[in-house]
């Protein structure tokens, strides 16, 4: 069973109140580019993030979201100073927070800063082809043999109707396995 892998770099996801704080209350988000998850874009605007020991420049995916979320990878962590855990996007309760700065203000969130857990997003069909359920956990094998094919383990399935398939891993994940830009994965059940 094959996947596109996808290589996720840091970024963070806004909702309108905190966006209207940042950005101002006129602002809307700008579409740079369309990402392979229906609907989801890479946009113009950037949020300087900041930790307890470094900051770092993020770009912003639309659309708006409940609750801004920021998705690094642990070498951003480091960075920024932060202890943040491996998690699903939108499980950030109990995460660390950070000051976010933008061109018309700045705000502390209390949490949202996630690595985020290395995942396949599936259609309905897609899953059903492929014998897999929403939430199941399988292991996926990127690479040459000799050239540091590496097994991801405790992958995480993800079903929607909204979703595209593909694998997305963050960049400290892609690096370890000395993969860059998109490359196709094996399916280990």
């Amino acid at each position: 069973m094959k996947v596109l892998v996808e290589t996720s770099a840091r970024h963070i996801h806004v909702s309108r109140a905190d966006f209207e704080k940042l950005f101002g209350a006129d602002a809307q988000l700008t579409n740079k580019k369309d990402l392979s998850q229906p609907g989801q874009f890479a946009c113009f605007e950037k949020v300087t993030v900041v930790g307890p020991r470094g900051e770092l420049n993020m770009s912003i995916l639309g659309p708006e979201r409940p609750d801004t979320q920021i998705e690094v990878s642990y070498t951003d962590a480091r960075k920024l100073g932060l202890v943040p855990p491996v998690r699903e996007s939108g499980d950030v309760a109990g995460s660390p927070g950070c000051k976010l700065i933008g061109p018309k203000g700045e705000i502390e969130i209390d949490c949202g800063v996630i690595v985020a857990k290395r995942h396949i997003h599936l259609t309905p069909a897609d899953a059903e082809e492929m014998g897999l359920e929403d939430k199941q956990i399988v292991s996926v094998k990127v690479g040459t043999p000799g050239a540091r094919e590496t097994v991801f383990g405790d992958v995480i399935c993800r079903v929607s109707k909204n979703y595209a398939k593909a694998m997305h891993i963050d960049t400290d994940e892609a690096n370890a396995a000395g993969i860059a830009g998109n490359v196709e994965g094996e399916i280990i059940v």
